[in-house]
């Protein structure tokens, strides 16, 4: 099918963070997750590395939730389908070797094969003694590997019927970005927005971006997406007569708070995943601020609101939480710590996310989500249709060691709109 075809058949339309999910774009953990060293996990922004074996499987009965309920589109793959135009490719080779200081290797790498090419660019290009100059010796790739890929989330956002291509705040994701627009704008044929084409200094994350509604994001303010980059999109959305933006500031430190969706995510019309302490404005949360950014056409206006819950009341939303860890604080920092509140929705209600936080997986069964296993459901014995609310749960120990989950590492192309 050619990229012309494909353009007709999906196009970008996210309404919600709940939207019964028509399309999503997922990426398998390749070989460039084994090329972190404890030397060098630090910068690629890990706490710790990775055993690819585990991974493997885990990342496999992930993806195969979402490949029985959804149409799924794969990075790799639709990347090597755009290395087949020779303009796109040579754009994207050039590129890729400006952002590593390596336009000596671009005529190289447009030599190879596509599926060759695809690989040198997501596993990254190794350093070759006496062909390549020694500067790259000490990190031994060229092209440095894109160790992050896997979470389609934080370098492209899907926001309406655009993709607002993040602005990263590291150097070593910045080559996801090139990926990324390609992908939407040539593959998807979607419009994009990126914060620094309007001002150099702004920074956004996907990871703090959560659509509420047609008229409502809910952003995180914190070491990834700053305050520059939430003033980009209040200014993007200005034009419309009536838009609001929810921003909750998040703790610079540990490296578990940073993004929005690692301690708050939508789960249905009327329920939501919280993180206590972020409700009750205690511990790290003590003094972070909460605001509600009302634009009443064209005019914009600061609110300052007790928490999150409180400023969605304010639009017209009215949330029950269920908090992750259940009621024990201790409980709740260790599952935090391990993505417990970072669920993504296939549909209303119906969400998937880590088995191994236990006290989170049972609050949402005391709040009415019957509690299904991912094989199940790759398998056909079990459909998410059957129920009206349900958490499907995948067995992980590696994966959230990387320090993200089910929301981090899909990206939605395509929802149904909801009705509120």
């Amino acid at each position: 099918m050619g990229i012309s075809e494909y353009r007709q058949k999906i196009k970008v339309n996210v309404t919600s963070e709940i939207g019964r999910l028509n399309a999503v774009l997922l990426h398998r953990p390749g070989v460039e997750i084994e090329r972190m060293t404890p030397q060098n996990a630090a910068e690629a922004l890990y706490s710790d590395i990775l055993n690819k074996n585990i991974v493997d499987g885990e990342y496999r009965n992930f993806s195969s939730v979402f490949e029985k309920v959804t149409k799924v589109y794969y990075v790799r793959d639709i990347l090597e389908t755009l290395l087949e135009d020779d303009a796109l490719r040579k754009k994207i080779v050039v590129e890729s070797c400006m952002a590593e200081n390596a336009d000596y290797l671009t005529d190289e790498l447009l030599s190879h094969a596509s599926s060759t090419l695809a690989a040198e660019l997501i596993e990254g290009f190794a350093y070759r003694k006496g062909k390549d100059p020694q500067c790259f010796a000490e990190r031994r790739f060229v092209l440095r590997p894109l160790y992050n890929l896997f979470f389609t989330r934080d370098a492209s956002s899907s926001v309406f019927d655009r993709v607002l291509v993040n602005s990263m705040s590291f150097d070593v994701r910045k080559r996801e970005n090139l990926i990324y627009k390609a992908i939407f704008e040539n593959f998807f044929g979607c419009n994009t927005i990126n914060a620094q084409d309007w001002d150099s200094n702004a920074h956004t994350e996907g990871g703090d971006v959560q659509i509420g509604r047609t008229d409502l994001l809910c952003i995180g303010e914190g070491i990834r997406t700053d305050r520059k980059g939430i003033q980009f999109l209040a200014h993007t959305f200005s034009d419309r007569p009536k838009f609001n933006i929810i921003t909750q500031q998040l703790p610079l430190k540990p490296e578990s708070f940073i993004h929005l969706d690692m301690v708050y995510t939508f789960l249905d019309r009327n329920r939501c995943m919280i993180y206590e302490p972020m409700l009750r404005k205690t511990y790290e949360f003590s003094g972070k601020a909460t605001t509600w950014i009302e634009i009443d056409n064209g005019k914009i206006h600061y609110h300052d609101c007790k928490n999150i819950l409180e400023a969605l009341k304010c639009v017209g939303i009215d949330m029950e939480p269920v908090f992750c860890g259940g009621e024990d604080l201790w409980m709740q920092q260790r599952e935090q710590w391990h993505s417990g509140s970072n669920f993504f929705a296939l549909a209303p209600g119906k969400i998937i996310g880590y088995r191994r936080n236990s006290h989170t997986i049972d609050a949402l069964d005391k709040a009415g989500f019957t509690v299904l296993n991912a094989e199940d459901v790759a398998k056909g014995d079990v459909s998410i249709d059957d129920y009206n609310r349900c958490v499907v749960t995948f067995a992980a120990s590696e994966l959230p060691r990387a320090g993200g989950g089910a929301r981090c590492m899909t990206m939605p192309v395509n929802r149904d709109e909801v009705d509120w």
